[in-house]
Protein backbone atom coordinates (compact mmCIF):
# COMPACT_ATOMS: atom_id res chain seq x y z
CA UNK A 1 0.00 0.00 0.00
CA UNK A 2 1.57 3.12 -1.49
CA UNK A 3 1.78 6.31 1.36
CA UNK A 4 1.90 9.67 -0.12
CA UNK A 5 2.63 12.15 2.27
CA UNK A 6 2.90 16.17 1.12
CA UNK A 7 4.92 19.08 3.10
CA UNK A 8 5.60 22.30 2.65
CA UNK A 9 2.56 24.71 2.72
CA UNK A 10 1.99 27.61 4.60
CA UNK A 11 1.32 31.16 4.47
CA UNK A 12 2.74 33.15 2.28
CA UNK A 13 2.02 37.21 0.57
CA UNK A 14 1.12 37.42 -2.94
CA UNK A 15 4.24 37.31 -5.28
CA UNK A 16 5.78 34.51 -2.75
CA UNK A 17 7.04 31.72 -3.29
CA UNK A 18 6.83 28.46 -1.67
CA UNK A 19 8.63 24.20 -2.40
CA UNK A 20 6.36 21.49 -2.23
CA UNK A 21 7.73 18.30 -1.29
CA UNK A 22 5.75 14.74 -1.87
CA UNK A 23 7.50 11.83 -0.45
CA UNK A 24 5.85 8.11 -1.10
CA UNK A 25 6.74 4.61 0.65
CA UNK A 26 7.95 2.12 -2.19
CA UNK A 27 9.24 3.23 -5.52
CA UNK A 28 5.89 4.23 -7.36
CA UNK A 29 8.01 7.03 -8.93
CA UNK A 30 10.49 5.63 -10.83
CA UNK A 31 8.00 3.97 -13.50
CA UNK A 32 4.90 6.43 -13.21
CA UNK A 33 3.88 9.73 -14.26
CA UNK A 34 3.50 11.58 -11.05
CA UNK A 35 1.54 15.00 -10.76
CA UNK A 36 -0.07 18.02 -8.21
CA UNK A 37 -3.49 18.83 -7.61
CA UNK A 38 -5.79 20.74 -6.46
CA UNK A 39 -9.74 21.68 -5.79
CA UNK A 40 -11.16 23.42 -8.26
CA UNK A 41 -14.97 24.85 -9.04
CA UNK A 42 -16.78 21.91 -10.76
CA UNK A 43 -14.23 18.99 -10.28
CA UNK A 44 -12.87 17.01 -7.42
CA UNK A 45 -9.40 18.32 -8.21
CA UNK A 46 -7.78 19.69 -11.33
CA UNK A 47 -3.97 18.65 -11.93
CA UNK A 48 -2.13 21.47 -12.35
CA UNK A 49 1.66 19.82 -12.90
CA UNK A 50 2.64 16.37 -13.78
CA UNK A 51 5.98 14.69 -14.56
CA UNK A 52 6.55 11.51 -16.25
CA UNK A 53 9.08 9.06 -15.28
CA UNK A 54 11.71 10.35 -17.83
CA UNK A 55 11.43 13.92 -17.02
CA UNK A 56 8.64 15.45 -18.87
CA UNK A 57 6.73 17.62 -17.76
CA UNK A 58 3.60 19.46 -18.15
CA UNK A 59 1.37 22.85 -16.60
CA UNK A 60 -2.07 23.71 -16.30
CA UNK A 61 -2.87 27.03 -18.11
CA UNK A 62 -2.96 28.82 -14.74
CA UNK A 63 0.28 27.73 -13.27
CA UNK A 64 2.69 28.12 -16.39
CA UNK A 65 5.70 29.90 -15.99
CA UNK A 66 5.13 30.11 -12.41
CA UNK A 67 5.21 26.48 -11.08
CA UNK A 68 8.26 23.90 -11.64
CA UNK A 69 7.57 20.11 -11.07
CA UNK A 70 10.28 18.13 -10.08
CA UNK A 71 11.43 14.36 -9.09
CA UNK A 72 13.76 13.10 -7.33
CA UNK A 73 13.21 9.21 -7.37
CA UNK A 74 16.29 7.80 -5.43
CA UNK A 75 14.87 9.66 -3.24
CA UNK A 76 11.02 8.67 -3.93
CA UNK A 77 10.14 12.71 -3.70
CA UNK A 78 8.45 14.91 -6.24
CA UNK A 79 8.97 18.44 -5.36
CA UNK A 80 6.30 21.37 -6.38
CA UNK A 81 8.44 24.93 -6.62
CA UNK A 82 5.68 27.63 -6.52
CA UNK A 83 6.47 31.12 -7.50
CA UNK A 84 4.65 34.79 -7.83
CA UNK A 85 1.70 32.85 -6.05
CA UNK A 86 -1.20 34.92 -6.30
CA UNK A 87 -4.74 34.42 -3.87
CA UNK A 88 -6.29 32.27 -6.46
CA UNK A 89 -3.71 29.67 -5.65
CA UNK A 90 -4.85 29.26 -2.28
CA UNK A 91 -5.84 25.40 -1.88
CA UNK A 92 -5.11 21.91 -0.52
CA UNK A 93 -2.16 20.62 -2.89
CA UNK A 94 -2.59 16.45 -3.06
CA UNK A 95 -0.21 14.63 -5.33
CA UNK A 96 -1.00 11.23 -6.72
CA UNK A 97 -0.02 9.49 -9.97
CA UNK A 98 -1.45 10.43 -13.10
CA UNK A 99 -4.59 9.76 -13.30
CA UNK A 100 -5.25 9.67 -9.52
CA UNK A 101 -5.48 6.03 -8.69
CA UNK A 102 -3.22 5.82 -5.17
CA UNK A 103 -4.69 6.60 -2.30
CA UNK A 104 -4.94 10.42 -1.54
CA UNK A 105 -2.75 11.86 1.49
CA UNK A 106 -3.53 14.78 3.58
CA UNK A 107 -2.18 17.09 1.31
CA UNK A 108 -0.64 20.20 2.42
CA UNK A 109 -2.27 23.95 2.99
CA UNK A 110 -1.07 26.75 0.53
CA UNK A 111 -2.45 29.98 1.76
CA UNK A 112 -2.09 33.44 -0.44
CA UNK A 113 -2.92 36.00 1.61
CA UNK A 114 -1.95 39.82 2.61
Amino acid sequence: QVQLVESGGGLVQPGGSLRLSCAASGSIFRSNTMGWYRPAPGKQRELVAAITSGGSTRYADSVKGRFTISRDSAKNTVYLQMNSLNPEDTAVYYCNAVPGWLNWGQGTQVTVSS
